[in-house]
């Protein structure tokens, strides 16, 4: 990492990183010396998660700044005439930082992060530790409906990476610190140590075994405690426990459970329709203008879309439902009347989903966690408020199903039940509630899986064949790079060809079997094995008769190079029987991918990644 500091500045700078290199050079060799390498991994497993726990602190403390700055001091009494020039403002300074200042573009943070363990090793480029720092706190304080999670934990998986590259870790070692890091991002934000780990496991999909679940402690802990540090006793969600479970709600969860599920379906769906909508609008600024005048719309006559929406979520969980709608325009007049107060509550839960996915469209920088929890406390509390207010004499725990909301909407949604129990329970210290909590998740999560099976997070990866599971064998079939097994040193034939130039300028000067056929522009019409000319190949008298057109054949299979995943190539190799199959790139002959290159690149993969 040193290395690659010195290449970007000459002049004085350079003799002073050169120092810096040297010095760590000795530390390796020290460290080789006096120091094991589980150790080790325990040393910067702690490093990682004091580090990443910063990076969240400085993230929380500047969307605090910028929202202090907007909120209070300069406009605290006319605010709501502003939410419509807001979130356009905030638009186009992230813009113009991403643009000139970042100068390469800023994906979401844990798509991206998984992305990068699939297929580039656990490399994650050095400008995510700060490019997400910047951008994320300028969409959110200035009004952007998205969450700071994904950025705190794109950038802690940018130090974990970098860390690991930097003292010259293994692939293996360097995506467990990304999974710490993530870790420690998430115990930092939420105090929850123990759901970030079950996050990392969960999302990330990280080998559940000692060696890694110590590490995943050490930065977990680390980072908490450089929460507190800095940030005090302070949590998100200030509540404890009043009501017991009551097994006779048990019916009621279970619509709740499917209440859920319902909008988690509701969640993905309108994600993507609003994410393809933007994707044509191909001018930067004309999405700003769009994305930004629509939020601030939605924020003027909704105004708890504004940010992340902690108050939403704490004021429902102390029953003040007036304070968690805020001064809606409109309808001040009408909120003694219970179900205007339940339908702007659902308000709430499906414009919170569009005016995030906007944010996103538009340009902001942010995370969709923080935005399902706040969907899950609305629906939630306006479930429970139905349910007591139908004229049936039940009474529920209005507090009980705003938490419990939340853990389904955030199991349905991310694919993630294990973290939205345990989430919910360490942050509140709700764990009386275990099993409503349980029954909700399991039910929002499996309904949605039914019709949509892949999160957010993960759908697109999915589609590319880029997604980490819990398959190692398929892990390590993703993480091969294509382009290291393709074979170029075949020699190509024209089709017009006799036989007589095919076997002097290609048969004679060739080690391979195999020949593809290609026309004038490249594009691969057949093959030709020296099987097919062995019985021909002496017979002078046909040299000047048999043409390449004539002896060629159909290849037993074709591999696409932009379509093809590494689990498919395996699987036309097996369907086909075949030792050697042509690549195709662009709709041009690319060269061979060959059966026993492919499994001793797979082979050397899978012991790099778990020896």
């Amino acid at each position: 990492m040193y290395i690659l500091f010195i290449s970007e500045y000459d002049g004085t700078l350079t003799a002073e990183l050169k120092f810096l290199n040297n010095l760590l050079r000795k530390f390796l060799i020290w460290k080789y010396k006096h120091i094991s390498e589980r150790q080790f991994v325990y040393f910067l497993s702690i490093l990682v998660g004091l580090l990443a726990g910063l990076g969240t602190v400085l993230l929380k403390n500047f969307t605090h700044f910028i929202q202090e700055v907007l909120e209070g001091k300069i406009i605290k009494d006319y605010q709501t005439t502003f939410y419509f020039i807001f979130p356009v403002i905030g638009l186009f300074i992230v813009h113009f930082i991403v643009k000139y200042v970042v100068k390469r573009k800023i994906h979401h943070g844990i798509p991206s992060t998984l992305f990068s363990i699939s297929k580039r090793n656990g490399i994650i480029e050095r400008y995510k530790i700060y490019a997400s720092i910047i951008t994320a706190p300028i969409t959110v304080g200035f009004g952007g409906s998205v969450g700071l999670q994904g950025p705190a934990v794109s950038t802690g998986a940018a130090i974990g990476s970098n860390i690991a590259q930097l003292f010259h870790m293994n692939t293996k070692i360097r995506m467990l610190l990304i999974g710490c890091a993530s870790a420690g991002a998430m115990a930092s934000m939420f105090k929850a140590p123990i759901a970030a780990i079950i996050f990392a496991i969960e999302i990330f999909s990280l080998d559940i075994a000692f060696a890694s679940l110590v590490p995943l402690l050490l930065a977990s802990v680390s980072a908490v405690v450089t929460s507190y540090f800095f940030l005090g006793t302070d949590v998100l969600f200030s509540f404890e426990i009043q009501d017991d479970f009551k097994i006779n709600d048990i019916l009621f969860y279970v619509v709740l459970g499917l209440a859920t599920g319902v909008v988690s379906v509701y969640f993905s769906k309108i994600y993507f329709k609003i994410i393809v909508f933007f994707k044509k609008i191909k001018n930067s600024f004309l999405k700003i203008i769009i994305g930004g005048f629509a939020i601030g719309a939605m924020l003027y006559f909704i105004p708890p879309l504004y940010g992340e929406g902690y108050g939403i979520i704490n004021n429902l969980l102390h029953g003040d439902h007036i304070a968690a709608i805020g001064n809606a325009p409109f309808v001040n007049n009408f909120l003694d009347n219970i179900w205007v107060i339940i339908a702007l509550l659902f308000g709430i839960t499906v414009f919170k989903a569009i005016a995030m996915t906007i944010t996103f469209s538009a340009g902001g920088v942010g995370g969709i966690f923080i935005p399902t929890l706040v969907m899950g406390s609305a629906l939630g509390n306006a479930c429970a408020k139905i349910i007591n207010n139908i004229g049936l004499g039940f009474n529920v725990s209005e507090s009980n199903f705003t938490l419990i909301g939340m853990t389904g909407l955030m199991a349905g949604v991310l694919h993630a039940p294990l973290t939205a129990i345990f989430l919910i329970a360490e942050i509140t210290g709700g764990y009386e509630l275990f099993v409503p909590l349980m029954l909700v998740a399991a039910i929002s999560f499996a309904f949605t899986r039914y019709f949509i099976s892949h999160s957010i997070y993960t759908i697109e990866l999915a589609k590319r064949g880029e997604l980490i599971t819990h398959n190692k064998d398929k892990n390590v079939l993703m993480m091969l790079d294509i382009e290291k097994v393709i074979e170029t040193n075949f020699v190509s034939l024209t089709p017009d060809m006799f036989l007589g130039q095919m076997l002097h300028e290609a048969v004679a000067k060739s080690s391979r079997n195999n020949f593809p056929v290609v026309n004038d522009k490249s594009e691969f019409l057949g093959v030709i094995l020296l099987d097919d000319i062995r019985g021909i190949m002496f017979e002078e008298k046909l040299y000047n008769k048999v043409t390449v057109a004539s002896l060629m054949h159909n290849a037993p299979d074709i591999i696409y190079f932009e379509k093809d995943s590494i689990e498919k190539i395996m699987k036309k190799f097996k369907s086909t029987d075949a030792w050697n199959l042509p690549v195709i790139k662009d709709g041009k002959y690319l060269g061979f991918i060959s059966r026993s290159r492919l499994l001793t690149a797979y082979r050397r993969k899978l012991i790099e990644v778990t020896v």
